[in-house]
């Protein structure tokens, strides 16, 4: 028998009606459940292609809605147990329940037939209720995209991240049918305008089509948390850029980095600070994505420099706080630009970046805002300008592949998916007007790229560096550089 401990959790929701959040949650790392906990859920990148279908779809709107006490009241399978020290329990409660009788050095053990948070089953068996809640009325997850619901024939798609639902609808009394089902089992707050969602805020404007997507007082909140002060210049660009030698035959790597380690608690703050900007740079503001991935590689043996790189992040979110993502209405075509820099990281790696939106089927897709930002280390060491350009172009279409599912199963059909590369040795070797030497690692992503061009799923085309917005996320450019890429994406 296990018996697990609690822990009070306390916490700032203010898309919840009652925003102040205190719970007792169940430590479920010392319970040993043989079942089944997986749950499937919405991804980020599912968010933004249903916010997009909302634009795209004449006469659609976009609601919220979010159950309350989701996991609690959920019947167990099988009772777990928890202990709490008597000393924890509030007066009141030990009076109430005569809690003495049932003290055990100075312990209380109690058997749980609910569901608790914190619980490793509790989602599952929430999300399992659910399930057949919303069966009942025609609801149904689509077969291989996470989270996307559909109905058999209501003009409505939503996105459930646990128990939080993104709705597009077409006239209301679909979205009504949704939430009269809910409210058949559990109690339902709803906020129709869609302004907030996945901790995302939502400005819609669905004259132009036109939505923007923001964290309000995130950053503001962030620099408080880690008391860094506002910039007394404003700084333009989130890491400093690497000095280029124009006219040399060679372009060297910057020196390796010898400066002091930091200890114990300054690589735990950077740590902190990486992760809290991680999600708010692949939710609003991609531009930081090449920066917190080169410090990312660093953040475990921190030193001083890592520290200044730090430093000159934190200026620049401080000095463009609420920077976000645009998107207008589309075809939703899904496109791509793909790049990358050769060489460019420690240890003789390359870096891949991509820039994936959606738009129109035209030879030059339009611009829109980025539903997926791609700025990752290639794992393995390049031989080629070439080959690291073929392993970006290998990264982009696998990440667009799932999404080409989703946008089928919310009803887009897709043509070939047209994926810019601005090397044409790259692009050559894939339409094979370029002949080269069979090394394993090309020739496998080679042959995998062709055969997917020859299914129907990708159009890969050439186009000049300066149109790629994939180059961004592949280098550390100058701060001119930065403002202009703020130009075209902040909105």
């Amino acid at each position: 028998m296990d018996v697990t401990y609690t822990r009070v959790v306390c916490e700032v929701r203010p898309q919840k009606a009652d925003p102040n959040r205190t719970r007792i949650t169940i430590g479920g790392n010392r319970i040993a459940y043989p079942g089944d906990t997986g749950t499937k859920t919405g991804s980020l990148e599912s968010v933004k292609l249903i916010l997009n279908d909302t634009l795209s779809t004449p006469n659609a709107k976009f609601a919220c809605f979010d159950i309350s006490n989701f996991y609690l009241g959920t019947p167990l399978d099988r009772p777990e147990y928890v202990r709490i020290k008597l000393s924890d329990i509030p007066q009141e409660f030990i009076n109430e329940y005569n809690l003495t009788e049932y003290e055990h050095n100075n312990w209380i053990y109690f058997e749980i037939h609910n569901g608790v948070y914190g619980l490793k089953q509790a989602g599952k068996l929430a999300n399992d209720l659910l399930i057949e809640c919303l069966s009942q009325h025609g609801y149904y997850q689509c077969a291989t995209t996470p989270g996307l619901w559909r109905h058999k024939w209501r003009p409505i798609t939503f996105i459930l991240i646990v128990d939080d639902f993104g709705i597009k609808y077409v006239d209301k009394r679909h979205a009504e049918h949704l939430l009269h089902a809910l409210q058949e089992h559990y109690k339902v707050t709803t906020d129709w305008t869609g302004s907030k969602f996945a901790g995302i805020d939502i400005a819609w404007d669905y004259s132009k089509r036109t939505c923007r997507l923001s964290m309000k007082d995130y950053i503001d909140n962030l620099l408080i948390k880690y008391n860094h002060p506002k910039p007394r210049k404003p700084q333009h660009a989130p890491h400093a850029h690497r000095e280029i030698i124009y006219g040399a035959k060679e372009q060297l790597l910057p020196e390796a980095d010898t400066s002091p380690p930091l200890d114990e608690a300054g690589i735990k703050r950077i740590q902190g600070i990486v992760g809290s900007l991680l999600y708010y740079a692949r939710a609003v503001d991609n531009k930081l994505l090449a920066t917190l991935s080169a410090i990312s590689a660093q953040q475990s043996k921190a030193t001083t420099n890592t520290e200044k790189a730090v430093t000159q992040l934190l200026d620049y979110v401080a000095t463009y706080p609420n920077d976000g993502i645009t998107y207008r209405a589309s075809n939703m075509i899904l496109a791509a630009h793909s790049d990358a820099s050769y060489l460019t990281e420690p240890n003789s790696r390359s870096r891949a970046g991509a820039h994936i939106f959606l738009t129109e089927n035209d030879p030059i897709p339009r611009q829109n805002g980025p539903v997926q930002t791609i700025s990752q280390v290639i794992k393995y060491v390049m031989a080629s300008v070439a080959e690291a350009e073929l392993a970006a172009l290998y990264n982009t279409a696998r990440e667009m592949i799932p999404l080409r599912n989703a946008l089928e199963e919310m009803g887009w059909a897709q043509p070939k998916s047209p994926i810019q590369t601005d090397n044409s040795t790259a692009n050559g070797f894939i339409h094979d007007t370029i002949i080269q030497r069979r090394i394993k690692m090309i020739w496998m992503r080679l042959h995998w790229l062709r055969c997917r061009e020859a299914q129907g799923q990708f159009r890969f085309y050439w186009d000049k560096g300066s149109s790629n917005m994939a180059d961004y996320h592949t280098k550390h450019h100058p701060p001119a550089y930065h403002q202009a890429h703020r130009a075209t994406h902040a909105g």
